[in-house]
């Protein structure tokens, strides 16, 4: 899995969701940080990432990690893939791209919809 990468073969990823768009949108993602999604833990080795929810820290709501073209134009991504691991968010499917090192640009399709964009952070922290 070219791009997501780590010694341990488990990476802890912090998570921060764009607050672009109208007032329901930024308010949805305040909310959705303050009770859900905190981040997420990635083996690479397996491709799987289950997310990290709710402020307690419970690792969740697994994803199939996989390279393939994006829905959003076409070109290379990584892809979250949530439609056969995860009940919950089986209409989910995110498409990441590393925008610096370490560091990943991220959109969130609900069926074939864009509806949000998100950041995550694989620098190590000291």
């Amino acid at each position: 899995m070219d791009g997501i990468t780590a010694a341990d073969p488990s990476s802890l990823v912090e998570e921060t969701i764009a607050q672009h768009g109208g007032r329901a949108a930024r308010a949805a993602a305040v909310l959705c940080y303050a009770l859900a999604w905190r981040g997420k833990v990635v083996n690479a080795r397996q491709g799987r990432l289950k997310n990290i929810v709710t402020p307690l820290g419970i690792q969740a709501i697994e994803a199939a990690v996989y390279q393939q073209d994006s829905w959003y134009d076409g070109e290379p991504c990584i892809v979250l893939d949530y439609s056969k691991t995860s009940f919950v968010a089986r209409k989910i499917r995110d498409e990441i791209r590393e925008i610096a090192p370490g560091v990943f640009l991220g959109l969130v399709f609900w069926g074939r919809r864009h509806v949000l964009d998100f950041a995550l952070d694989f620098r190590q922290r000291p």
